[in-house]
């Protein structure tokens, strides 16, 4: 399959390129020298010939900046007028799969229920650009979703600590990029990505007490995100579980 990577340099599309490679696929990257992924004019063109698209770009601010809306601007514009510039040009160029980046942060508070893709979504402050690129990509005919844990190991920026009590969902970069991967052959539509949920008391972190957890956004919340569907559709297992990926 010849598949084209947006956001190759990041976390996940550092894992993502040499798996796809190893898989046999040939794959090419945005040239951002050359191609913006807001100019869809460009962008058509450079998909033309491309089966997928696997859309992996973020700005995560790693700075004080993350405190401020203002820090989180860039990586909004990326996934909302980002991800609608992909999937109309994908569409444009005739590309078959799309698949787009977003994370499992925006599920409500579950207490110790699973949450599948049908649970309850309550998206606020930064998360709320997450489900826009949610919207973006299930516009397109072969639109594939994948909402995403927190990213520990490799080279993801390691979280300093939890809050509160209740689920956790993580995943190391290179199961969430094999999974990218897996869905190219799977049915459009939404799909979780994460090692199985651990309560964060069991988790080797630090933790701050319940009382912290309204202060903490989504971060506060119990989730205990599952990932039966993805893994039905394409036999996608991960490689480490959520206590190793310290």
């Amino acid at each position: 399959m010849k598949v084209y990577v947006i956001g190759a340099t990041g976390v996940l599309g550092r894992e993502a390129v040499p798996q796809l490679r190893a898989l046999g696929h040939e794959v090419g990257l945005l040239d951002r020298r050359t191609t913006s992924m807001f100019d869809e004019q460009a962008l058509t063109a450079a998909l033309t010939g491309y089966d997928a698209v696997i859309n992996l770009a973020t700005r995560i601010p790693l700075s004080l900046k993350g405190l401020t809306a203002k820090g989180w601007a860039e990586n909004d514009r990326i996934r909302t007028s980002g991800s609608a510039a992909v999937a109309r040009a994908a569409e444009a160029a005739g590309v078959r799969v799309v698949v787009q980046e977003g994370i499992s942060f925006v599920y409500a508070d579950g207490g110790d229920r699973e949450l599948d893709e049908t649970a309850p979504v309550d998206a606020i402050a930064q998360t709320r650009s997450s489900m826009v690129a949610q919207e973006n990509v299930l516009r397109h005919p072969g639109g594939i979703f994948l909402r995403i844990g927190l990213l520990q190991g490799g080279d993801a920026a390691k979280a300093p600590f939890l809050v509160g009590n209740g689920w956790v969902s993580a995943v190391h970069p290179a199961d969430a990029a094999a999974a990218a991967i897996a869905v190219l052959d799977a049915p459009p539509g939404i799909y979780n990505v994460g090692a199985d949920p651990v309560l964060k008391k069991d988790m080797p972190l630090r933790r701050l007490p319940q009382v912290f957890a309204r202060f903490a956004g989504v971060f506060g919340r119990s989730q205990r995100v599952v990932t039966h569907k993805l893994t039905e559709a394409t036999g996608w297992r991960p490689r480490y579980a959520a206590t190793e990926l310290y």
